[in-house]
């Protein structure tokens, strides 16, 4: 039965693989027939004389009557007429605004991809999650016409009269009206928002801004429980030592010529940390975000795919087979002082990282403290469920077909592999070392549970552990290893964000 499903999974990635590469290829051929306009010198030139400008010269002097605002309001009123109505002419009308006439290929592409996630998130329960709001947030922003991840629309007015008048139409208020500098015309000219921007456009802010990432983890930390990592501190290594893949990639990407923020956030999804990902390329990177993001929860979902035949390529029989010791009880008092701890040493080290590490143990803390049940609870569930639904959708908005469907995309589904290979890899190799060191007694096998994919590594390195020996029991000393990662993920974005943001 297992064999059946781990084929099937396989044959689902390597659709999924080939797809993209199909489509990314169509993206590069057509591109390469189009050729690129000239940016007009004499806009960026304007554009620099306005920057360079005195601030006294934006100051606004011009002063609007408002009786003849309110008389051309009137008299703009008055003029307005219905227009006269066509059955034909409105069902033409209708017929030309479809999305079926608006849209373009790469948009028709880009929702039979989100089809195809709908189906591994549905059928094959790849990380479900977050991968069924990914891939229809994804749906949604391709929607030809639709305009859910559109931005507001502003109009330029040439006097403040003008702008005056516009608003009033509109039901809003000279507060409402910005003196800004027009890019197209290289202008300052009076703004006015028009029109308000699409659903998702909204709430992609809370991603953007940094908001949602840090919620998950508050709930990833209540849900979580340290004690088997202050039971056995040298996990803690073996967590560090899977963070590998992330910096071999890193190395990786910069040589296939990408940017050192960019190569920086394509590492960290060897972290196996869909947060964390999200997190750092929207710092650093954010015109990747949709090609990392599902490329992170992709490979999460299959880190029982990808992590055994590494596993067993790199260890023998008699290592598979080592038992570990049970681990000893840890007191409340240990359990309350870990968080705390983390937190400050973490963040005083790696500011960068605080508002991951902080919330993580944030969440851990109420977990463990005892005297805040209730809001622990909501953590866990009722909170953590609702920002999931909005991270998904969301992230799954930035994959429309001009930014997704290109050779960058391959790139970084390739690179992504690469990172989880080489992070198991890390673990195991280090744990066979400590093994060897120690004389014996560790199981090189929860070193793979280094990667912070909570609990589904530790659940890897048991199944694999009794695959070789039906009595060896190694999820809890995999779990050690396993939380280590979600701290180390998230030090190895710190790292990053110290390095690379701007």
């Amino acid at each position: 039965m297992f064999k059946t499903k781990k084929s099937s999974a396989t044959r689902a990635f390597a659709c999924l693989l080939i797809l993209f590469m199909l489509l990314a290829g169509w993206a590069i051929a057509e591109t390469a027939l189009d050729a690129e306009a000239p940016a007009p010198a004499e806009a960026a030139e304007q554009a620099e004389e306005a920057a360079a400008a005195p601030e006294s010269a934006y100051m606004v002097k011009e002063f609007a009557d408002p009786a003849e605002v309110e008389e051309a309001v009137v008299e703009a009123s008055q003029q307005s007429e219905d227009p006269e109505i066509s059955v034909i002419q409105g069902l033409k009308n209708i017929a030309m605004n479809t999305g079926f006439v608006k849209g373009e290929w790469r948009q028709y592409a880009m929702i039979a991809v989100a089809c195809l996630l709908l189906y591994l998130a549905i059928v094959k329960q790849f990380e479900p999650l977050l991968l069924l709001p990914i891939a229809f947030g994804m749906l949604l922003a391709n929607l030809p016409a639709a305009g859910l991840m559109s931005h507001p629309t502003f109009t330029f007015y040439d006097s403040l009269k003008d702008a005056a008048v516009a608003a009033k139409l509109l039901g809003k208020d000279a507060s409402d009206i910005t003196y800004r500098f027009n890019e197209a015309t290289g202008l300052m000219q009076y703004s006015l928002q028009t029109a308000n921007g699409g659903l998702l456009y909204y709430l992609y802010h809370g991603v953007k801004w940094g908001i949602f990432p840090p919620i998950i983890f508050m709930g990833v930390g209540a849900m979580t429980d340290f004690a088997p990592l202050i039971a056995n501190p040298k996990s803690l290594l073996l967590g560090a030592a899977a963070q590998l893949g992330i910096f071999l990639t890193f190395i990786g990407a910069k040589a296939m010529g990408f940017s050192a923020s960019e190569a920086g956030s394509i590492g960290i999804i060897g972290g196996a940390d869909g947060p964390t990902a999200i997190f750092v390329t929207t710092k650093l990177a954010p015109h990747l975000l949709g090609p990392i993001a599902v490329a992170a929860y992709s490979y999460m979902a299959l880190v029982p795919v990808i992590q055994p035949p590494i596993m067993r390529a790199l260890t023998t029989k008699k290592e598979r087979v080592i038992r570990m010791p049970q681990l000893r009880q840890v007191s409340k008092t240990e359990t309350i002082i870990f968080p705390i701890v983390v937190t400050i040493i973490v963040s005083l080290l790696l500011p960068d990282a605080a508002s991951l590490v902080g919330m993580l143990m944030l969440g851990n803390l109420m977990r463990v403290c005892g005297v805040v049940e209730r809001i622990s609870k909501t953590a866990q569930n009722e909170l953590i469920n609702i920002v999931t639904i909005f991270l998904g959708l969301t992230v799954g908005a930035t994959t429309q077909g001009s930014t997704f469907l290109t050779l960058n995309t391959i790139k970084i589904v390739v690179l992504g592999v690469v990172a989880f290979g080489c992070g198991t890899a890390g673990g195991v190799l280090l744990a066979k070392l400590m093994n060897i060191i120690s004389g014996g007694g560790i199981n090189p096998l929860i070193g793979s549970a280094g990667v912070s994919a909570v609990p589904m590594a530790a659940r890897v390195s048991q199944k694999e552990g009794q695959r070789a020996d039906p009595g060896n029991f190694l999820l809890m000393n995999a779990m050690g290893p396993n939380v280590a990662g979600v701290i180390g993920s998230a030090v190895a974005a710190g790292v990053f964000i110290a390095l690379f943001a701007k």
